[in-house]
């Protein structure tokens, strides 16, 4: 994939741009400032709220501002796409001792390679892929290694998940999984799990209040009287409420944050619970199959389809009473709006029809024909996707198109080789999700397992990454990059890798101001004290191997801060895991020199499996270091290796 697609700023503009440098750091909480061409750029980071220290220690969570404002009036500057690195003064990419001048560093980062990536990245976003194993490939797409693999890591879940959700700070995500009862929760920074919390017998849908306070989980228990919803208060990771609603399974929309309506698709009903008090108010009778919910913040109003009647009837959240009937055909699936709720879309596979709601006045303003069942449908702001279940064409809908006496404009493309129903199991979580870029997607196809990078107004996906040996089901995005968060200001979180002193490169293409800042960060007792601060690199990692057959793993050691490697530890073990609920292995690795500590595995079963790192004398468990996947596969097969260090 072209990376100028993925971070859209040109390389000639910053090579052309005047580098200048922070005479002196800027302490945490202080501020620097550049005037360039009629703006000024002032700089600060802080410890973010909640922060267990009130300086900037490395380990913990600080705010980094740029507050832009006109030099003549003093007036905001707003709209503005500005991007920021932050990195080790005198480091490029982690590597100590290469001195370089700021343009040269962000010229570096641009380039998307692996071996001179900053430390932190306030412009990345991370593609998400949902696996059917019990695990969640983590996809940088803007880094390549020797055009091989983009991927950044691999979380291992106890169970496969079901659906998910990203925090409102897109720091957690919570996953569904059912066969364990739980919500998995997974650091987003570090992309590890972090704790699981009891969510019912079945856990299914997830969505978050738009506050991000609470997480609703659908409960799809078959036991008579248990299925219903689970309410998680994300700050405590604790449940707060279990509100039975009715049987069968359940879908969830939140009327702002008033009201909840859950969906009991064997009973026929929706319930209505109050969102502040969590008590169950009415049960609402839609219909005989009430297969979808949505909600409309044009109309303020709630909309159920039913699948066996083909009836959408719509609710006032305030009266709790069906004001609005809309027909279109039996067999409706999923049932979406815009995101300025005034089109509702609802997907009709049986039928191959999409039919559009004008919540204006709630009526059936557009049936659109498909070229096949679409079963899925997601929106970006100028167009609406839809997947089809028996073709790998993606059908998209100009929102631009739609309204009375007008006929809506439908294109197509291929996001693949083979129909989403040939892979079997599909996920209930979206195939479709929309890039940190205005107007690009990416698309999962199940029945290949690749996940596709697709930019509006081109004929065909711009490039694909592989499903490094899982069945991918379901994309997502998560977005690091900065945004504005009041008129004129440009702000991101970020964790504080190690202590020491920061070059903050600074990048804005129009004006063109390019200016390194400086900041400095302490050391933190608490992660000093258990050997933390260190990394883990693997050298010639195979990413297949054969069934049987020995392999050496060997993986490089470094202190975190200075990158020298960590010589003399006698207990360092790798851990051999297969998942999902497969064996567990533990051998003991040997230093074979400069940080390199070798293990000698024999795989026995095929599947997926991953490689953790632990060290007993530092206090260092599973996941504190990085950890990768690789694929074990049968007697025949070739083993294939990534090279140098991943």
């Amino acid at each position: 994939m072209a990376r100028a697609l993925i971070l859209a700023l040109p390389l000639a503009a910053v090579l052309a741009a005047g580098a200048a440098r922070a005479d002196a750091p800027a302490p945490a909480g202080g501020a620097s400032r550049v005037v360039r061409d009629g703006v000024v750029v002032d700089f600060t980071i802080q410890p973010s709220e909640g922060a267990r220290s009130v300086t900037l220690v490395e380990g913990e969570y600080a705010d980094v501002r740029f507050r832009m404002t006109d030099a003549t009036s003093g007036r905001p500057v707003s709209g503005l796409k500005p991007a920021a690195w932050m990195d080790m003064s005198g480091v490029v990419g982690g590597k100590a001792g290469e001195q370089r001048a700021c343009k040269d560093k962000v010229a570096l980062y641009l380039q998307g390679s692996v071996g001179i990536r900053p430390m932190v990245d306030l412009n990345s976003y991370y593609l998400l892929v949902l696996n059917q194993d019990a695990s969640v490939s983590v996809i940088d797409p803007v880094v390549s290694m020797t055009g091989s693999t983009s991927l950044f890591a691999t979380v291992v879940l106890k169970r496969p998940a079901a659906d998910w959700a990203k925090g409102a700070d897109q720091k957690r995500l919570y996953l569904s999984l059912p066969r364990a009862g739980e919500v998995a929760v997974v650091d987003a920074e570090t992309f590890k799990v972090v704790g699981g919390i009891p969510a019912g017998e079945e856990p299914m849908r997830l969505v978050l209040q738009p506050d991000g306070r609470r997480l609703w989980v659908g409960d799809d228990a078959r036991a008579a009287g248990k299925g219903g919803v689970t309410v998680i208060d994300t700050e405590s990771s604790k449940v707060v409420a279990t509100i039975p609603t009715g049987a069968g399974h359940h879908e969830i929309a939140l009327a702002g944050d008033r009201m909840a309506f859950v969906t009991n698709r064997e009973a026929g009903t929706v319930t209505a619970i109050d969102a502040r008090t969590l008590v169950k108010v009415k049960d609402i009778p839609t219909g005989p199959l009430p297969i979808a919910v949505a909600y409309s913040a044009l109309s303020r109003s709630i909309y159920v389809a039913d699948g066996k009647s083909g009836v959408v009837v719509v609710i006032d959240p305030e009266r709790l009473e069906v004001v609005a009937r809309i027909d279109t055909k039996p067999g409706l699936g999923p049932l979406r709006f815009t995101q300025d709720g005034r089109w509702g879309f609802v997907v009709n596979p049986s039928a191959m029809t999409v039919f559009v709601l004008d919540a204006a006045e709630n009526r059936l303003l557009h049936s659109i024909p498909m070229d096949g069942q679409p079963y899925q449908v997601t929106f970006t702001r100028g167009f609406a996707y839809f997947r089809l279940l028996d073709s790998e064409q993606v059908k998209m809908v100009n929102l631009l198109s739609l309204g009375p006496d007008r006929k809506p404009i439908v294109q197509g493309f291929g996001a693949g080789t083979g129909a989403p129903k040939l892979a079997g199991d599909l996920s209930a979580a979206d195939s479709i999700a929309q890039a940190a870029t205005e107007a690009a997607i990416f698309v999962v196809n199940p029945a290949d397992s690749n996940t596709y990078f697709y930019m509006e107004g081109m004929n065909a996906p711009m490039g694909s990454f592989g499903g490094y040996g899982h069945a991918a089901r379901a994309v997502a995005v998560v977005d690091r990059s900065l945004k504005e968060v009041e008129p004129g200001v440009y702000s991101g979180k970020v964790r504080v890798p190690v202590a020491g002193q920061y070059d903050v490169a600074f990048l804005l293409d129009n004006p063109r101001i390019l200016h390194c800042f400086s900041t400095q960060a302490g050391e933190n007792p608490a992660l000093r004290k258990d050997g933390r601060a260190m990394t883990a690199q693997f050298v010639d990692l195979p990413l297949r191997i054969r069934q049987g057959a020995p392999v050496t793993v060997r993986v490089k050691l470094l202190d975190a801060t200075s990158r020298t490697p960590r010589t003399g530890l006698a207990d360092v073990q790798v851990i051999f895991h297969a998942t999902p609920g497969g064996p567990r292995g533990e051998v003991a690795a040997k230093e074979v020199g400069d940080g390199v500590y070798e293990a000698r595995l024999v795989p026995e079963r095929t599947g997926v499996h991953y490689l953790f790192i632990v060290v007993p004398s530092l206090n260092l468990k599973p996941n504190q270091l990085p950890y990768r996947g690789i694929v074990v596969e049968g007697p025949g097969a070739q083993a294939s290796h990534v090279a140098g260090p991943s």
